[in-house]
């Protein structure tokens, strides 16, 4: 999630997808945002015979005669349900978002407009969401990385006063566009260049598996309390 557009949101789910399921687990892909770019990329996947993923079309309504409940049915032995969810979200939605998830993976481009953005809505997360009381767990992952600024140095000294770790470095290739075009994950990519990214999803399904007790919390005083 996050509220910015175009910070790499489709590109987390659809390599998390992608990566969870060629490691053998049960993986669903669910499609909250009208663009439909998971579920264009899922298209093109099945043409290519790679792990399979479920995926749904979570942003339409259910056809005639068939019920939101069946829509959204996750196959048995599904392990991994990952959504890709729209830009603008209002107070409600995010309370509804919060409340069915249990990681909330906040994608970041290292610009100064695009941190601003994604501060003030980690502060709705926190405090309008109750992620925390929730016990949901957050964390970024940023995107198109190159090298460290004083914008992405930024963030993390905010991040760190939260307690919320950046668990992934997107960096900045054209493998993950081609990737995309194919309906691949850039880890399944043939070029031998693009394998130095596969480091960054299983050091990110490595943190997605470790258990909740080992993540610490900072107290909602405490979070009115931090400047960003």
């Amino acid at each position: 999630m996050n509220t910015k557009g175009g910070c790499g949101k489709t590109t987390v789910a659809t390599n998390l997808a992608s990566y969870c399921a060629a490691q053998g687990y049960g993986t669903a892909l669910f499609d909250y945002d009208r663009q439909a770019s998971s579920i264009r990329w899922l298209k093109a996947r099945q043409k290519k015979g790679r792990a399979p993923i479920h995926g749904v079309a979570a942003f339409q309504p259910p056809p005639e005669g068939v019920t939101r409940a069946w829509q959204m049915r996750l196959p048995e032995g599904t392990r991994y349900v990952i959504t890709d969810t729209p830009a603008g979200y209002g107070d409600i939605d995010i309370e509804d978002r919060v409340a069915e998830a249990d990681v909330i993976l906040i994608p970041v481009l290292p610009s100064s407009i695009d941190i601003h953005s994604t501060a003030d809505f980690i502060r709705d997360l926190l405090l309008v969401g109750k992620a925390r009381s929730r016990n949901t767990r957050l964390a970024i992952v940023t995107n198109r990385t190159r090298i460290r600024t004083k914008a992405m140095e930024k963030l993390e000294r905010f991040l760190q006063q939260l307690d919320i770790p950046v668990i992934g470095r997107i960096h900045d290739t054209q493998h993950y566009v081609s990737a995309a075009e194919k309906g691949v994950g850039v880890h399944e990519l043939p070029e031998r260049d693009a394998q130095k990214d596969i480091e960054t999803w299983e050091e990110l399904l490595g943190w997605l598996n470790r258990p909740l007790e080992e993540f610490g919390y900072v107290s909602e005083e405490q979070l009115r309390n931090v400047s960003g």
